[in-house]
């Protein structure tokens, strides 16, 4: 991890503060209004949904960050960019997982995220249904309600759990149907939840043993890199190469899992994609 001077790490906890008090006050609105009539719109052809929450949920954290940091660029799923230019970046996700919010399945989370040049710095998830924070900041470790949290290694890869995260706009694509089919019989179990930041956070405390991404992007995706680092995980493309947030050229296609899984994953995946015989980043 980068080594980050004084001042920076002073903006960090500040920014810690003042997000995890924020989040928490976004996650009460979401668990207030949770299976109640709640009025929703599809945002997109492919089906995915906005509610009154999220925009509520929305209101209250852009309205802190940016009275408390107006100088910081500040993105957010609903709202858009601010256009600031700053070396400090925002990205908000204030309700994740908002299809299964809108059908009374209470699997879902608000993300923050901080990134500094381009870094993931600060992430701060909270899952209000069953009031779990969680925190992670650069080089200062990944905790849930203040516990530490550590990543899981297993001797037996035939019982690894398997999260599979997916863009919107993937669908029924040929090849991701292939590779996720080839995985969910290779392993004991294959997760989806549609709501990402918690597949992240499961993974970071143990629960998963690793997580297979497949062309998804969006503002609820570094607070969960960065929780899986910080507790001691690695993320890797579909090659072995370290994935980093600067390369923005490249669609997303990656693995999350312990260091020690690396090998294991890569075969994993490798070796499902090649049953479509098409490059997992061609066009």
């Amino acid at each position: 991890m980068r080594e980050v001077g004084a001042s920076i790490q002073e903006t960090i906890q500040v920014a810690k503060e003042i997000a995890t008090r924020v989040i928490l006050e976004a996650g009460a609105i979401a668990k207030e209004r949770f299976d109640q009539a709640a009025q929703m719109e599809e945002k997109d052809e492919f089906g995915d949904l906005v509610t009154e929450v999220d925009y509520l949920a929305e209101e209250v954290i852009l309205k802190e960050l940016s009275q408390s940091f107006p100088v910081h660029r500040i993105q957010s799923e609903e709202a858009g960019d601010n256009g600031v230019e700053s070396d400090w970046f925002w990205q908000i996700d204030p309700l994740d997982g908002t299809n299964n919010f809108a059908i009374g399945l209470p699997v879902f989370s608000a993300s923050i995220t901080l990134l500094f040049q381009n870094e993931p710095v600060l992430g701060v998830i909270y899952e209000p249904m069953v009031d779990r924070l969680y925190v992670s900041s650069i080089n200062e470790g990944a905790l849930c309600n203040g516990k530490p949290l550590n990543i899981s290694k297993k001797e037996n890869p035939d019982r690894f759990i398997v999260g599979w995260i997916q863009g919107h706009k993937v669908q029924n694509e040929d090849r991701a149907v292939r590779l996720r089919n080839y995985i969910d019989l290779n392993c004991k179990r294959m997760m989806r939840l549609w709501a990402p930041t918690l597949q992240w956070c499961m993974l970071a405390k143990g629960d998963l043993d690793g997580i297979i991404l497949y062309n998804s992007e969006g503002d609820d995706l570094y607070s969960g890199i960065l929780m899986v680092k910080e507790a001691g995980g690695i993320v890797v493309d579909f090659e072995g190469n370290e994935f980093r947030q600067t390369d923005s050229s490249k669609a997303p296609y990656f693995i999350a899992c312990h260091p020690e899984h690396r090998d294991h994953f890569l075969k994993l995946v490798n070796d499902g994609l090649e049953l479509s015989n098409v490059s997992p980043l061609a066009k």
